[in-house]
């Protein structure tokens, strides 16, 4: 007891090191009961037992390796000697986790920094801290309610500017004065689940609607130089009218950002909170400076020392955003912008928690703020997309539409068994503040874009490996298929291929991942995009000596690498971004291509530069790899292809042939119509959402046993 009563002493002493040296033994402490869970992760995975427990197993121990080393370097009072054992022995650990995941891929995704800790690894991870003898602080302990407090309390801060302007104005009194109350009526669609119905409304296009109405654009007050669109000023327009919910989803390139910030002028709608991936905060801040220089932008960084409380337009990125959810729930803001809306589709992630904790805030205290959510592409995957995104806007919420818009649904008349009921539905939904216009119906004079495919022989060692690997996927594939068909019990005989057992079986291929014998989707797409990464610079070099600028986009950090190589020994002069990069680094590094006539070509990201980049000067772009979703890519080509350019554009896809990246291309094609038959009026139907790593696992086993079947 004497003990642990002083371990606990010097852990009060010592705050900062996070109560880690609370045993000095070697078999103590958490490096010993990592070292035991790492063990175990590894064992499993050799078996081929990568379960769910396995996975959480996976994901804390290197969160936990990452916590104890920069508590060791931080660690004052630790000799030199003590502290390069402890480095040693959590390098061991760290090593057997990469490993690991070189021989079960899938679990990579789980050390990412975005990477979703679930409440079973949070469980997980006080256990361990517990079991090592760590004194677990209470927030860690006790789990906050996500509704009540989405962020954990010991993360929160508030910035000292902040604090100065609650005691200027302390009486922040909630102004309920333009709150929308309700009819009063009888519901006769209360107990109709309808969540569903109007997401299916969206799937058929009987009528085509996709933007509400909008009054016809009125003179908007613009600084010296600057000049609107006719679909921004109607937009403007339509905030100035008194509406304040948008889904602002036109497509990229069409001056969203500028619609947002003059809405928020028109509505009044200041203090005004901006929330943005991390790599377009900068140019929020300036986008301020050019369409509303008269309102003053802080953007917020860290934990946000230098923020200005008294400033009228708040920008902060997600990844920062549970540090701050806090104070900006309780300043006072009439308005809140969420760009690249999408980003929330998730609902069971921090971020999407957070805004939705911050937008309920800002309704209860402010009965009509402006709320815009922005997205070019609000439809990754599924019509359910648009969950998060109605919820944000506060037109529905986890169960039942809200307010006006169930007030609309009952002016219909008519409930989900009627047929009529679904255009009228989209209608009523639409009318509630999407807006979304196609740059060929608004943007005549924007040039045309078109994707080309460019393919790529592999015929060296890499493809040929490549090709093997792909073989033996197959045969993996084929292996399962026919013991599933031996021994499965029930179901009807089919002739020739079960098409619905061969799904079956790329479906548990899928979730499997097992890689212990072979490759995966996800590493054969990566070792093509390496086999491809000179073919598609060398291309891009071309392209650059014969057409000017080029934009190259890349997935992987290794391919990017080549890809500079590449252009270096060929005497281009090339910039890049990349999401390691710094601010001011990106920001030199987009000026540089856009502005030095001898910067031919910039290297990009997918996911670093597929958002918020304006680098219209080239009208050419190569996609060295695939993207997994059309979304991404359409991101990608309208960086590029936007308001500003003046030539046509072109996106040169670089495919492998004779390998599964040609069906990959089929597939990310197939599902391009997403969105336009949501929003854009199509007339084909959309069913569900397409699975393409699934699909192509399906897409491999068919032809293996149709060879099979042939032989």
């Amino acid at each position: 007891m004497a003990r642990q009563g002083q371990r606990q002493q010097a852990n009060r002493r010592t705050p900062a090191r996070n109560q880690r040296r609370g045993r000095a033994l070697d078999n103590e402490g958490i490096i010993p009961v990592l070292a035991r869970a790492v063990r175990e992760v590894e064992t499993a995975v050799q078996r081929g037992a990568v379960n769910g427990s396995t996975r959480t197993k996976f994901q804390v121990v290197a969160l936990l390796v990452r916590e104890e080393r920069a508590s060791v370097k931080a660690d004052a009072e630790a000799t030199e000697a003590h502290r390069a054992d402890q480095l040693k022995r959590l390098d061991g650990i760290a090593t057997i986790l990469a490993k690991t995941a070189a021989v079960h891929p899938s679990l990579l995704a789980l050390l990412a920094e975005d990477a979703e800790v679930t409440d079973e690894a949070r469980d997980l991870l006080r256990r361990m801290k517990q079991q090592a003898g760590l004194e677990v602080p209470e927030e860690e302990v006790v789990e906050p309610d996500p509704a009540e407090a989405p962020a954990v309390a010991n993360r929160r801060v508030v910035p000292q500017s902040v604090i100065s302007r609650q005691l200027a104005n302390p009486f922040l009194v909630p102004d309920f004065s333009a709150v929308q109350q309700g009819s009063g009526r009888a519901r006769r669609l209360a107990g109709w689940e309808l969540l569903g119905p109007l997401f299916r409304s969206f799937e058929y296009s009987s009528n085509g609607v996709s933007c509400m109405p909008l009054p016809e654009a009125a003179d908007v007050r613009l600084p010296a130089g600057r000049e609107l669109m006719h679909h921004q000023a109607q937009l403007v327009a339509g905030a100035a009218d008194g509406h304040r919910t948008f889904l602002l989803a036109d497509e990229p390139g069409l001056g969203k950002t500028a619609q947002a910030l003059l809405a928020a002028q028109a509505a009044d709608a200041y203090p005004l909170l901006v929330v943005v991936p991390n790599v377009v905060k900068m140019n929020w801040a300036r986008e301020v400076g050019l369409w509303t220089p008269e309102k003053t932008v802080t953007v917020i960084h860290g934990d946000g020392e230098d923020v200005d409380g008294y400033a009228d337009i708040f920008v902060v990125n997600y990844e920062i955003l549970d540090r701050h959810v806090g104070w900006l729930g309780n300043h006072g803001m009439r308005g809140m912008v969420v760009d690249e809306a999408h980003f929330i589709k998730n609902k069971s992630s921090q971020r999407s928690q957070h805004v939705l904790h911050l937008s309920d805030r800002i309704r209860s205290r402010f009965g009509r703020p402006l709320l815009m959510a922005l997205t070019g592409t609000p439809l990754i995957n599924d019509i359910e997309d648009f969950q998060a995104i109605w919820e944000f806007l506060g037109w529905i919420d986890e169960k039942k539409p809200l307010g006006a818009l169930m007030d609309a649904l009952e002016d219909t008349g008519l409930t989900p068994a009627d047929p009529g009921f679904y255009p009228n539905a989209r209608r009523a939904v639409v009318d509630m503040g999407i807006v979304r216009r196609r740059k060929i119906d608004v943007a005549a004079d924007i040039p045309a874009r078109r994707v080309a495919d460019l393919p790529v022989e592999l015929d060296d060692d890499a493809g040929r490996s490549i090709r093997e690997a792909e073989r033996e996927l197959a045969r993996r594939l084929v292996e399962r298929y026919e013991v599933a068909l031996q021994t499965r019990k029930s179901g009807p005989t089919v002739e020739g291929i079960d098409h619905e057992l061969v799904r079956r079986v790329a479906t548990w291929e899928r979730e499997d991942m097992d890689t212990s014998t072979g490759e995966n989707v996800f590493s054969m797409m990566r070792r093509i995009g390496r086999a491809k990464a000179g073919l598609a610079a060398d291309y891009a070099a071309q392209l650059a000596r014969s057409v000017g600028k080029v934009v190259f986009f890349a997935k992987h950090i290794e391919v990017m690498d080549q890809a500079e190589e590449t252009f270096a020994s060929r005497g281009i002069k090339f910039s890049s971004i990349r999401g390691d990069q710094t601010t001011a680094v990106r920001q030199r590094n987009i000026d540089a291509f856009v502005n030095d006539p001898e910067v031919q070509v910039i290297v990009c990201s997918l996911t670093a530069a597929g958002v918020g980049v304006n680098l219209q000067v080239a009208s050419n772009v190569v996609l060295a790899e695939l993207s997994w979703t059309d979304a991404e890519q359409t991101q990608a080509i309208d960086r590029v292809h936007r308001i500003g350019q003046e030539e046509p554009v072109t996106a040169w896809r670089i495919i492998a042939s004779q390998t599964i990246d040609t069906r990959i291309a089929e597939l990310i094609d197939s599902k391009a119509g997403l969105a336009a038959v949501a929003l854009d009026g199509s007339d084909e139907e959309v069913g569900s959402s397409v699975d393409v790593q699934l699909e192509a696992l399906v897409a491999l086993l068919t032809r293996a046993l149709e060879e099979k079947a042939a032989a």
